[in-house]
């Protein structure tokens, strides 16, 4: 017996090992059937993995050829399986756990063969990156074709004038062409960084255990390319653990949407009764139960309440994964979440495109409305500026007495006349100008002051359908990528099965 020192207390030794105690009703409930629930979201990607590690497994001869034959057999029965109809139970743990029980009751202590050189959490790493990347291709695919009937639209309208807007007021004369043209760009760019995205998920983390590898699988590059991964992380605990690749793939995912969104609330605005400047057709809109004379612009609320949900899955996952590192709080709340999130995103993305492409433009109340106010007011504070060499501030003052003058009297700003001019400029400035009457209409016109905008980006409609050619060729090369890494995806999968199938008849 060993002896205490004086003043020595007896401190029972701490317990190691797993519990002998079956799993809380509250733990199962609160903890189990969260990732239950999302069993289904990673069935397809599960199954996928669980393949290419048998192979691998049998690959490097850890496993006989009869035991990779019973595995990947009981892995073929899973993978027809429809994820409703596979038994997943909270009560037997996570997703994992359910499989690995189900397993062993088709044949025995051979499937306990399936975790060599692998943790559970490295199997749902591998899946969730396989959800990912085809939903992240998804989304680019989906963006682009945005952009591009964007594009279609805009190059049509690129003569429909109208008063561009800020604050709801009326700013300066363009088009609905060049205005629809705006919201291009932004998609142009989180096609890119949703193709930077896609390059980092499609990486692969098997062979990372937890935090260190495994001896048994000193290569981890043959499991990436039967996986059809285009590396691996190169850092183990990295691997699995690393959470920015899917910040990035939601944070663009939110952005993307929120432009669609700023798009859908100025249709939304524009569509009413007071503004009559657009219609949405038919198939996007609801009716009103109560009232007949409603047609709402409903996919327009889908669209902009879609991009507010995923600012908050944005949030959400943020919150989370602010927490110390290798903690599986991090991702497995992000299991069903990013995917579901990023699968709605390509709904309400396919949403957008769908209204723009079929959107009808009131050209006629657009260009009455332009018509009707004083859009131009910048374009005659500049023609007086140059014409009477003053200083652009004190013309600013000059033609704003003049619009208030010819607003007060119910005149438009193509009213505004020589002596009205002249008037202001003695009022506000103490000057006496002359402006010739035919240059003045000219600077008032609305079609000659569109023209005018032939500087690179501007609304001159030659400049916008030169611009709507080349960012609808971006967008189609964007789609095409994203098109091309989908057959890459189905293709290696396929050839997995292929193999899979071959061993297992072999």
């Amino acid at each position: 017996m060993t002896m205490l020192a004086a003043g020595e207390e007896r401190v029972a030794p701490r317990v190691e090992g797993p519990s002998s105690a079956g799993p809380a009703p509250e733990l199962i409930e609160a903890g189990f059937g969260w990732e239950i629930a999302d069993a289904g979201v990673l069935h397809h990607g599960l199954n996928i993995a669980d393949f290419a590690h048998v192979l691998d497994l049998h690959h490097r001869a850890i496993i006989s050829d009869d035991v990779a034959r019973k595995l990947l057999s009981v892995l073929l029965e899973a993978h027809r399986t429809d994820p409703a109809n596979f038994p997943y139970d909270p009560h037997f743990g996570e997703a994992y756990n359910s499989r690995e029980r189900f397993f062993a009751e088709r044949i025995g202590d051979c499937a306990g063969w399936l975790h060599a050189g692998r943790p559970r959490r490295e199997a749902a790493r591998v899946a969730f990156r396989l959800v990912l990347r085809r939903l992240t291709a998804e989304l680019l695919k989906s963006g682009a074709a945005f952009a591009e009937a964007a594009c279609l639209v805009a190059d049509r309208h690129r003569e429909s004038f109208m008063a561009d807007q800020t604050y709801l007021q009326q700013a300066q004369p363009s088009t609905f062409g060049h205005y629809l043209l705006g919201f291009v760009p932004p998609a142009l760019r989180d096609g890119e960084r949703l193709l930077s995205a896609l390059h980092a998920v499609n990486r692969s983390p098997g062979g990372a255990g937890c935090v260190n590898g495994s001896h048994l699988l000193a290569d981890r590059g043959y499991l990436a390319s039967l996986l059809g991964f285009e590396a691996v992380i190169e850092h183990t605990r990295d691997a699995m653990w690393q959470v920015d690749t899917f910040i990035d793939i939601l944070s663009t995912g939110v952005s993307l949407l929120s432009n669609q969104s700023k798009l859908a609330e100025d249709l939304e605005i524009w569509s009413s009764q007071e503004f009559n400047y657009v219609d949405l057709a038919g198939p996007y809109t609801r009716s009103s139960v109560l009232m007949p004379q409603k047609r709402n612009p409903y996919a327009l609320t889908i669209i902009r309440g879609g991009s507010g949900m995923l600012i908050g899955r944005l949030s959400g996952f943020l919150a989370v994964v602010k927490t110390p590192s290798a903690r599986s709080d991090n991702l497995i709340f992000a299991y069903g979440e990013l995917p579901r999130a990023l699968d709605y995103a390509v709904k309400i993305s396919n949403l957008s495109r769908g209204v723009v492409e079929t959107l009808t433009v009131n050209e006629d109340r657009l260009w009455k409305a332009l018509e009707a106010g004083f859009s131009q007011a910048t374009d005659l504070a500049e023609y007086v500026m140059v014409e009477c060499g003053i200083d652009y501030r004190s013309a600013y003052k000059i033609v704003g007495q003049a619009v208030r003058a010819a607003s007060a009297s119910g005149k438009r700003g193509v009213d505004i006349d020589v002596e009205g001019l002249r008037e202001a400029a003695r009022q506000v400035a103490g000057l006496d100008i002359s402006l010739d009457a035919a240059k003045l209409a000219a600077a008032l016109d609305p079609r000659q002051i569109v023209a005018s905008r032939s500087a690179q980006g501007g609304a001159a409609p030659a400049v916008v359908a030169d611009m709507a050619a080349r960012f609808a060729r971006s967008a189609f090369e964007l789609g095409r990528e994203a098109s091309a890494q989908l057959a890459h995806f189905d293709e290696i999968e396929e050839q997995l099965l292929q193999r899979v199938e071959a061993l297992v008849n072999g």
